[in-house]
């Protein structure tokens, strides 16, 4: 994976430029930042990409490094003037309790054992540190709408591995974690017009519909 990401980081950040990137990065980070209850320490934002969240905690105050495995996301990063390492998400390189935060958005998609990763974050995180682990939704008109387009054109959805927020509640309550909830964003398909309908829809269903959103997201506190 990390190869295709090469490929395409020069133009990943296109995509926020655009009217519908431009609200799902907003409605997604809504979403996120809404539900964290840490408001600063230090913080890992774990499969960093571009440092599109890293750059955002960063802003919010946070101490926060950035991960991840592509070498020329990291360059994009980088160019922001963002802490960002390369390394490997099942042995990350840091000792134990290093973190308040660690902060994971569209990287669990891509993990052939999440369990372990999982792992490893409950390992880096102080006790009583948070954790939160957003993700696309399988069940979504979103998602089927991607898959569809994967089939004629390579996209990163062509690879990925996509959860329900049951399955990512579970993965952090096998691991210990407590406190666990999630919620999530974004009904209607990507090619919606009506932008501003779907944010009131957005806002007033996180929690009520997240089954049916496009982007979920999970937290959860080590004990």
């Amino acid at each position: 994976m990390a190869e295709y990401f090469d490929r395409i980081a020069d133009r990943y950040d296109e995509w926020y430029r655009t009217k519908t990137g431009s609200y799902v990065d907003r409605i997604e980070k809504w979403l996120v930042f809404s539900m964290l209850r840490s408001k600063s320490g230090k913080a890992l934002d774990l499969g960093c990409g571009t440092g599109n969240y890293t750059l955002e905690l960063k802003k919010r105050g946070f101490d926060v490094v950035g991960l991840d495995a592509s070498e020329g996301m990291l360059e994009v990063a980088r160019k922001k003037g963002l802490e960002c390492i390369k390394g490997d998400a099942y042995s990350l390189p840091f000792p134990e309790g290093s973190f308040d935060l660690v902060l994971s958005v569209t990287m669990f998609e891509f993990l052939h054992e999440p369990e372990k990763v999982v792992a490893e974050i409950n390992r880096v995180l102080k006790p009583g540190g948070e954790v939160l682990i957003a993700t696309m939704n399988g069940r979504s008109a979103w998602f089927f709408f991607k898959m569809l387009k994967s089939l004629f054109v390579e996209t990163a959805y062509r690879y990925a591995r996509f959860y329900t927020p049951a399955e990512l509640e579970g993965l952090l309550r096998d691991a210990g974690f407590v406190e666990v909830e999630s919620a999530g964003v974004i009904y209607f398909p990507s090619f919606w017009p009506f932008l501003g309908l779907a944010e009131g829809v957005d806002r007033k269903f996180h929690r009520r519909c997240k089954g049916l959103a496009a982007f979920i997201a999970v937290r959860g506190v080590k004990p």
